[in-house]
């Protein structure tokens, strides 16, 4: 018999909080980095109504291969194969250069599974708002500029899987380039 979802989401935000336990957000002020989890849940969840708990699950646990020494079987054994499988479209291999990397997001983000559109818009959401909130030491405009315009480039890419969320992370982009418009200059 399978569980309900409920169970299940409440099992996956146990499985992230103790694999990401040492982790902090990068910005000034540290944040546990389950809070960004909780965030981007929360986006995956308003997004689809909560008509698809799977993808709330995997939301919940979208950094765990990427982040930990979580394995993709370790995945599927514990949340079912289409919680697995949404977490790899939204998985980095680390093993490559970053800008390797990013350049993989844009390309792949237009043929991802709408699931996996959707986690990845929240992602991006809730990573620009961490950026205007709290930004990481040594991110200077420039680099928070550079990140922006990478991150519209991924959900532009996808935005249609969820007008609503595109909408917030439209949103959350006007108001970190509209405080770097604002921001004096380092000259």
């Amino acid at each position: 018999m399978t569980e309900p979802p409920i169970v299940t989401l409440a099992r996956a935000y146990n499985f992230a909080a103790a694999r990401h336990v040492r982790q902090r957000r990068k910005g000034e002020a540290a944040e546990p980095y389950v809070n960004h989890l909780a965030e981007v849940a929360e986006l995956v969840a308003l997004a689809t109504g909560g008509e698809d708990p799977e993808v709330v699950i995997a939301a919940v646990l979208h950094d765990t291969v990427e982040d930990t020494e979580t394995t993709p079987d370790e995945l599927r054994r514990a949340f079912g194969a289409r919680v697995a499988a949404l977490v790899a479209e939204v998985t980095d291999d680390k093993s490559l250069p970053k800008q390797t990397r990013n350049d993989l997001q844009v390309e792949h983000a237009a043929h991802a599974s709408r699931g996996a559109q959707i986690i990845k818009i929240a992602d991006k959401t809730s990573n620009l708002r961490a950026l205007l909130a709290t930004p990481p030491v040594g991110w200077d405009e420039a680099r928070r500029r550079t990140y922006l315009a990478w991150a519209r480039a991924v959900v532009d890419r996808c935005r249609s899987a969820d007008a609503w969320l595109a909408a917030c992370f439209d949103e959350a982009a006007a108001a970190l380039e509209s405080s770097l418009e604002l921001a004096p200059s380092a000259a």
